[in-house]
């Protein structure tokens, strides 16, 4: 700080704008847009195997219990 003092104002006030610029470089992102920065994501995370492509069969037995739920309601109150 005492560097600064001795300095005159308008090269005090240059060197602290250089370095807020070299502050908030370190702050930029790789990824010029969002959906950019998701697909990365997804091939991060299918390397890392938490995306593995095997088929879930949950959808399909949701959907029968509730297919099977609703025939039995209709047959019910028919």
């Amino acid at each position: 700080m005492e560097s600064i003092r001795r300095q005159n104002p308008q090269a005090a006030l240059m060197s602290l704008e250089a370095e807020a610029a070299s502050a908030r470089g370190g702050f930029a992102c790789l990824f010029s847009t969002a959906d950019e920065y998701e697909s990365a994501l997804i091939t991060e995370r299918r390397a890392q195997g938490r995306h593995a492509q095997h088929r879930s069969y949950w959808p399909f037995v949701l959907f029968a219990g509730c297919a099977a739920i609703v025939t039995g309601t209709v047959l019910l109150f028919a």
